[in-house]
């Protein structure tokens, strides 16, 4: 997994609330267990008509957004099934940080095993970081995930709080198979050790 360490990049307004999962990324595109290519789905029934053609103004699709790689959205983000292929298609386009004010707990834990780093801020910073996306790709934010600060187009730093061990899987780069392979000297001795005394496991 990328490691997350300090991200300065275009944030997308998305003000909606309770974006739920199949809103992410429908049920017609799960038909994989892969991590990659669920990205140019993302969104897909609010970024593309039925005849696969893109929607004008959905944010992702405006010129000044297609490079985002933050995004501010609103309340509840990443309700309903705890389907981990929403924060594959997240991943997959590229945003590696989602603010908002609260967020599913599945979908919150998942973000972080697949190095997205998911903020929860109270709605006047929000609304503030919402109205600084609004101002395009010129409005460019920096993500400090070691400081745990977000600083604005403007110079406006807001401080965030993370789990100390969520923000050291994110900085190693660890997702939950990195964890494993930390330890697998350890786990090698034991398997020796094990094999010895009891030979016919």
């Amino acid at each position: 997994m990328e490691k997350f360490e300090k991200l300065q990049g275009i944030a997308a307004p998305m003000p909606l609330v309770n974006i739920d999962t199949d809103m992410i990324i429908p049920k017609i595109h799960l038909k994989s267990i892969k991590r990659t290519g669920f990205g140019k789905n993302l969104f897909d029934e609010m970024r593309f008509n039925r005849d696969g053609t893109e929607i004008a103004d959905f944010v992702l699709n405006k010129p000044q957004y297609r490079d985002a790689e933050i995004l501010v959205a609103g309340d509840n983000f990443g309700c309903g099934s705890s389907r981990e292929h929403a924060p594959w298609a997240i991943a997959d386009f590229g945003i590696k940080c989602v603010v908002s004010t609260s967020f599913a707990d599945i979908f919150f834990n998942n973000c972080f095993k697949n190095g997205i780093l998911p903020i929860v801020l109270p709605q006047d910073q929000v609304d503030l970081l919402m109205a600084d996306a609004e101002k395009g790709a010129n409005a460019r934010m920096t993500v400090d995930l070691e400081a745990q600060e977000i600083t604005t187009s403007d110079g406006e730093v807001i401080k965030f709080d993370v789990d100390a061990f969520k923000k050291h899987c994110l900085l190693q780069g660890l997702d939950d198979i990195g964890l494993t392979m930390e330890k697998i000297s350890s786990i090698d001795t034991f398997e020796s050790k094990n094999a010895q005394e009891r030979p016919w496991v």
